[in-house]
C-alpha cells in the first residue's frame, strides 16, 4: 500500500501551494503506479527544490532543482523511479512495485531564495 500526504511549507500566505493526487493508492506486487504533485507559486520565482520523500522524510527518493525558464534538469532518483516535470505538475512513477515500497510518499517543495 502507498499512502500519500501533503506538505505545506510555512511561507507567506498563499506564496506556495502543493497538492498531491491520488490521496491513497494500493499497488499489487509487480505493478506500477504514478503519483502526482501539483505546485502553484503565487509570485515570480527563480529556483524551486522538489523532492519526493518516503516515510516522513527519512529517505529522499528523487530530488531536483527547477528554474522557470530553463529545461527540466535530470533528477537524481533511486532505482525503478522516474521523475517528470510538466509545470505545474511533477509526477513520480514507480515500476515493478515490491513489498518494501509500501509507505507514505510526500512531495516536498522548497522555494529557494
Amino acid at each position: 500500500m502507498w499512502g500519500l500526504g501533503v506538505l505545506l511549507p510555512l511561507l507567506g500566505a498563499g506564496a506556495l501551494r502543493v497538492s498531491q493526487d491520488p490521496g491513497e493508492v494500493w499497488v499489487t506486487a509487480g505493478g506500477g503506479v504514478t503519483l502526482e504533485c501539483r505546485v502553484l507559486v503565487a509570485e515570480p520565482w527563480d529556483l524551486l527544490r522538489l523532492e519526493w520523500v518516503k516515510d516522513a522524510g527519512r529517505r529522499v527518493l528523487c530530488a531536483t532543482r527547477l528554474r522557470p525558464a530553463a529545461p527540466t534538469p535530470p533528477a537524481s532518483c533511486v532505482a525503478r523511479l522516474h521523475l517528470a516535470w510538466h509545470p505545474p505538475r511533477a509526477t513520480l512513477s514507480l515500476s515493478q512495485a515490491r513489498g518494501d515500497d509500501a509507505g507514505l510518499y510526500v512531495c516536498r517543495v522548497t522555494l529557494e531564495i
